[in-house]
């Protein structure tokens, strides 16, 4: 009776279910279905648009936690980088901001692997 209750701690402790989600160490305010992006989305209509949630990319770029950062399957760390740029009527230093979106994402993605959110979650066209 002993040896079998040890032999199902065993097999328990080593099943999917007992090993680290990719989810147990996102950032602070990052959530699993939160929208990343969109794909399918066809220029100037909102037909077939599909979400692609943080869970999902983290899928596709074999993300889990690893010394308790996230980290792709290459085992680099993956950083999220909130887009800006969603503006309806942009402000009037517009392009200044962007520039500087770029510099910043440029110099990101040399240490990690970057997931850029959209600014845009709704997916929503802006006017």
């Amino acid at each position: 009776m002993h040896g079998l209750v040890i032999m199902s701690f065993l097999l328990l402790s080593h099943t999917p279910a007992a090993k680290p989600s990719c989810c147990a160490c996102l950032p602070q305010g990052i959530q699993p279905t939160e929208v990343v992006n969109y794909r399918g989305l066809k220029p100037s209509t909102q037909k077939g648009k599909q979400a692609i949630t943080v869970q999902e990319k983290l899928a596709s770029l074999k993300g889990r936690c690893k010394k308790g950062k996230l980290v792709d399957g290459s085992g680099k760390q993956i950083y999220f980088f909130r887009l800006q740029g969603c503006w309806g009527n942009p402000p009037e230093n517009y392009q200044e901001i962007l520039d500087k979106q770029n510099r910043e994402l440029l110099r990101l993605k040399k240490r990690y692997t970057v997931i850029e959110m959209t600014c845009n979650p709704s997916g929503d066209q802006i006017s």
